[in-house]
């Protein structure tokens, strides 16, 4: 097995394992159960490349895990009077093997829970994004700070006072019912579009997308999708994320340098995702509700289906921007509406949509905002507006890959 594949294997066992361990020991021990996975990942790069890999990798892992918990519970006496019932249980869990078909059901399950238990309303966005990606989707604290641009430390310290209300609450492993089940699934969903967002469009950087982000908020978001919790608002988010991570081999050239939606080869973009996000698509078109993420969706889908440029479906495109702004009055979404106005109506109307959001608080250094004003501009022939606003631009954060092109706008005005 090579280091590629035992990484994988690691980053994908890690989160199961410990979601796994939680539900055993609580979610006060979160650390413990930490402890416990990683040095079960520890031993295995050790004997390994000696011994060989075990014919069961996915159940040594386990085996390894549950007795590294058990030497720390009875050496500590770490749960008091529950010490030999949950040695016990962790006696008997080791037995049963990942791959049985009951135990893999309860791992998902636990998956699940640990999800819901990152998003708990008690822990702000950034938290719950932080620790769904370290808890559940095995990334170490470098790979997290790496994709939000932060200090290791600082997501560090993030973690620990995640963990710290977890115990301190204490938050339960539990699936909430009602209408708490309700406004946890949308923080649930919230999260896994913030991080999807993340990983397709970088803030800051030297990469435009972060493929790994994208494929575990989808990995995620499928995970909800499977489970009894699930609703057609779930299967509209997945569907927009698997439409939309179709896109990324296309989104940059060899380079890295951003290529724009109409100059993709739309040759390159992953059909089984396509079909994938249809598939959602379809699910999602169970009863009334009409959320931000079917239109979003149905945007997506609009995109997916038009064969080239020129016979994507702008009018239809607009009309679902009219109906998202109503829903959702978003600076932004006024933005990428007036993309459509451009398409449908012409650059002057396009501008004139515009107009009213240079004053919008949220909007006072967004690079977007000035680089569609600009691209606005030089088509209908006003140059040195166009390359104003695309200098401004370039005075606001944005990637390295956006700063390219926003310099090759500039240099074509």
């Amino acid at each position: 097995m090579c280091s590629s594949d035992l990484e994988h294997l690691f980053r994908r066992q890690a989160g199961r394992m410990l979601a796994h361990f939680t539900r055993l020991l609580g979610p006060a021990y979160l650390n413990l159960a930490e402890d416990a996975v990683q040095e079960a990942m520890l031993r295995a790069l050790q004997t390994w490349p000696y011994g060989g890999v075990p014919e069961n990798a996915v159940a040594w892992l386990f085996r390894t895990a549950h007795n590294v918990a058990i030497d720390a519970i009875r050496r500590n006496r770490l749960l008091g009077e529950k010490t030999e019932g949950i040695v016990a249980e962790l006696a008997r869990s080791a037995t049963a093997l990942p791959e049985d078909p009951d135990t893999e059901e309860e791992l998902r399950d636990d998956e699940l829970r640990m999800i819901i238990l990152c998003c708990h309303p008690a822990l702000t966005r950034d938290a719950s994004v932080a620790l769904s990606l370290k808890t559940v989707g095995g990334f170490s604290v470098r790979e997290i700070a790496r994709a939000f641009l932060a200090e290791e430390a600082a997501i560090a310290q993030r973690l620990v006072r995640a963990k710290r209300q977890i115990r301190d609450g204490p938050l339960a492993f539990e699936m909430p019912r009602g209408a708490e089940l309700e406004d946890r699934l949308a923080s649930v969903l919230d999260v896994l579009y913030f991080m999807f967002n993340e990983g397709y469009a970088a803030h800051e950087g030297e990469a435009l997308i972060r493929q790994d982000l994208c494929l575990e908020a989808l990995r995620l978001g499928r995970l909800v999708a499977s489970s009894s919790i699930s609703t057609p608002r779930v299967d509209a988010l997945v569907a927009l994320m698997a439409l939309q991570a179709a896109r990324l081999p296309a989104r940059v050239d060899e380079v890295g340098d951003l290529i724009q939606l109409e100059f993709q080869d739309r040759s390159r973009w992953d059909r089984q995702l396509i079909a994938l996000g249809f598939h959602y698509f379809d699910r999602s078109m169970v009863g009334d509700d009409v959320s931000e993420y079917h239109l979003q969706a149905a945007i997506a889908a609009t995109h997916a289906r038009a064969t080239d440029p020129l016979s994507v479906d702008w009018p239809v495109i607009l009309h679902l921007y009219d109906r998202l702004l109503s829903i959702n009055a978003s600076p932004v979404v006024a933005l990428n509406r007036a993309v459509a106005v451009a398409k449908v109506h012409g650059p002057g109307e396009a501008l004139a949509a515009i107009e009213s959001l240079d004053s919008h608080p949220k909007l006072g250094d967004y690079h977007l905002l000035l680089a569609v004003r600009g691209h606005l501009l030089q088509e209908v022939g006003r140059s040195g507006e166009a390359a104003r606003c695309f200098r401004a631009a370039l005075e606001c954060p944005c990637s390295e890959p956006e700063r390219r092109f926003l310099r090759r706008k500039l240099e074509e005005v």
